[in-house]
């Protein structure tokens, strides 16, 4: 097993330092997550860079927690389905999006179902959705730049979830009380 290092401003490489408070400044304090992607600043730069641009797209409050969720599930992240349970709280995103999400149950529109349904197919299937279910996605009334959109997304929860993953990242306090384990559908 590899233990990471859970860098703070003290012990984290010089080029991480900026970045750390850049992380500080933004949520009161530093994540989990962060202190160790710190140990590469080029990769927690990526990471912060991601998360910003993520959340300059065309999707509302509700398709980002979305495509969020639905990849954080589809992973089992035990990090980051916490960290976004509070995070959209925080934003205003209703019980019922946040509820369907963890639990994996229908969700609250057919769009935001849809949305969730393409997120899913482009991650299962490694980027190689059918023309049918591209379609389906663009009758739901998403476009093309929203395909793209989620690939974005994604991107940035691959960086979160395989960190915490390897990392085996404990849940920051203030999003323990949103643990999450995923749901056995056989039982």
């Amino acid at each position: 097993m590899t233990d990471f290092t859970f860098h703070d401003e003290t012990t984290a490489p010089d080029a991480s330092k900026p970045l750390l408070e850049k992380s500080k400044a933004a949520f009161g304090r530093l994540p989990g997550l962060h202190k160790v992607m710190a140990e590469s600043p080029e990769f927690l730069e990526a990471y912060q860079t991601l998360h910003a641009l993520f959340q300059k797209t065309s999707f509302d409050k509700d398709e980002l927690t979305v495509v969020w969720q639905a990849i954080n599930v589809e992973n089992e992240c035990h990090y980051c389905v916490p960290a976004h349970t509070g995070i959209a709280k925080q934003m205003g995103v209703d019980d019922a999006v946040i509820n369907a999400l963890r639990d994996e149950t229908p969700l609250p529109t057919s769009k935001l179902e849809a949305l969730r349904t393409f997120t899913l197919q482009l991650v299962r299937q490694r980027g190689f959705v059918a023309d049918e279910d591209v379609q389906a996605f663009l009758d739901a009334g998403y476009t093309r730049q929203n395909i793209l959109e989620v690939i974005l997304g994604y991107s940035q929860k691959i960086m979160s979830n395989y960190t915490n993953h390897l990392a085996k990242t404990p849940v920051d306090k203030v999003f323990e009380k949103f643990a999450w384990t995923k749901t056995d559908k056989a039982a």
